[in-house]
């Protein structure tokens, strides 16, 4: 048990932050060897080609976020049998995740292999960049199973409380991929190819080195492949969870390809600064989620322990932790923003574009965290239909409306930009309102079954 962490026990408030640090350093890992395709294709393959790998960023989160979402079924479920001292019931939630995983990942692969092309026509790709995102999507969709299976994996490693193994897998993952971009893109110039097939080796590698560990692990996590094989009580539990939370990415990736195409339309140029910025907001947008991690498994395993005093620490603890984390990263990112664009492209028209969006989003993202790490809070409690409709509605609906409404008038980047912090201001009000119906209900449940 030396790799985990009792979460419904001891100072709560230290123990969400170290569990959430190593979460967020593996997430800068990842992040930092994605950048690296980023810059390595805009500094050595052209702004065409940078724009390709944009291009695809929206598409593919739409792709396989259905299925990630069902990953966050399977955490809440392992962390509550961990909660509630079942060991058995948990190391059955471990091989019916692996299992999910392993036909999510065949079936995205071949819808990403086979769509490709057609997927980037609809998002209005332009005719300039569409073979080189075609070639880039098809090698990325190849490794769809290593992407989703890592997903579902580190997710039960982290509903055990290990969140340092995932962080050191990342960082030999992440060197490699770095050396790969390298190798592939400026030695045999294969541009977009080479990113993208640098990014599935380094995909795989990480699949390989969890696998080896939950093999060896002698807890609930241990890995047999005598042992794989669905639970059909438990994959309800997982669905009854992971569903809405995959159903609310799935939509929310809707509305950004829905963005992006809109993006698609300034041409070229525009493409380039709005994926250079995302890039950089990646950054913030992880730090906050590594705390609204914190909160679905922190409250899963309080939810186990029937331990509703814990409970409401977590919320407000996760909530706080996500907010400074996106206000002094996003603030930051923004103020530095002219320079830190500079290594994406040397071109002033892509970091122009670059820096408006960022003056938009990064300075706000503060809003983006609330949200997040309270609608986390309340999945770990199993209220995970509500902030599906709430987030549907104040982040998707809204968004897709404003587009084709207030966008459609005023055709601009500032008046699409925008969107973004009205739609996190409005989603999070709405979630406050839902946790104090949620809370107080839950704590007359808790108090019943306790009694």
């Amino acid at each position: 048990m030396k790799h985990s962490m009792d979460m419904t026990t001891g100072n709560l408030f230290k123990k969400i932050l170290f569990y959430s640090l190593p979460i967020m350093a593996t997430s800068f890992l990842q992040l930092f060897y994605n950048t690296c395709d980023v810059i390595v294709v805009g500094q050595f393959a052209g702004s065409d080609a940078l724009a390709a790998v944009g291009a695809n960023t929206a598409l593919i989160n739409l792709i396989v976020t259905f299925f990630l979402g069902l990953s966050v079924g399977a955490s809440v479920v392992y962390a509550r049998a961990i909660g509630a001292k079942d060991y058995d019931k948990a190391n059955r939630t471990a091989h019916t995740a692996v299992v999910i995983s392993l036909i999510s990942g065949v079936l995205l692969t071949v819808v990403g292999l086979i769509g490709a092309k057609q997927f980037l026509t609809w998002m209005a790709c332009p005719e300039e960049v569409l073979d080189l995102a075609t070639i880039y999507l098809r090698i990325y969709a190849a490794g769809f199973i290593f992407n989703v299976y890592y997903y579902y994996t580190s997710a039960v490693v982290r509903a055990h409380g290990d969140t340092k193994r995932p962080l050191l897998i990342l960082a030999a993952a992440g060197i490699l991929n770095i050396c790969l971009n390298l190798l592939f893109v400026i030695v045999f110039k294969m541009s977009v190819a080479g990113v993208a097939l640098a990014t599935i080796i380094s995909q795989a590698t990480s699949s390989i080195i969890i696998t080896i560990i939950m093999v060896k692990e002698k807890s609930s996590l241990h890995l047999s492949l005598k042992a794989l094989k669905v639970d059909k009580e438990i994959l309800k539990d997982i669905i009854k969870i992971g569903i809405p939370s995959g159903l609310q990415g799935s939509l929310f990736s809707i509305s950004n390809v829905i963005i992006q195409s809109s993006i698609n339309g300034f041409g070229t140029v525009t493409m380039a600064g709005n994926t250079s910025a995302q890039n950089i907001e990646a950054f913030v947008l992880v730090a906050m989620n590594s705390f609204t991690q914190a909160a679905l498994n922190f409250s899963g395993q309080n939810y186990g322990a029937r331990n509703m005093k814990n409970i409401y620490k977590v919320m407000f603890y996760s909530v706080f932790y996500a907010v400074m984390a996106g206000l002094i990263l996003g603030l930051t990112a923004y103020l530095l923003g002219g320079y830190i664009l500079q290594l994406y492209s040397t071109d002033t028209a892509v970091i122009t574009v670059g820096l408006k969006r960022m003056s938009y989003v990064c300075a706000t993202y503060a809003l983006c965290g609330f949200m997040d790490a309270l609608a986390g809070s309340l999945r770990g409690i199993g209220h995970s239909f509500t902030p599906m409709v709430v987030t549907v509605l104040g982040i998707c609906v809204y968004r897709v409306v404003w587009i084709y409404t207030i966008f459609g008038e005023h055709h601009t980047l500032d008046m699409l930009y925008i969107t973004y912090p009205i739609s996190w201001i409005l989603t999070g009000a709405v979630l406050v309102a839902c946790a104090f119906i949620a809370y107080p209900r839950l704590s007359k449940v808790l108090k019943v079954t306790n009694s």
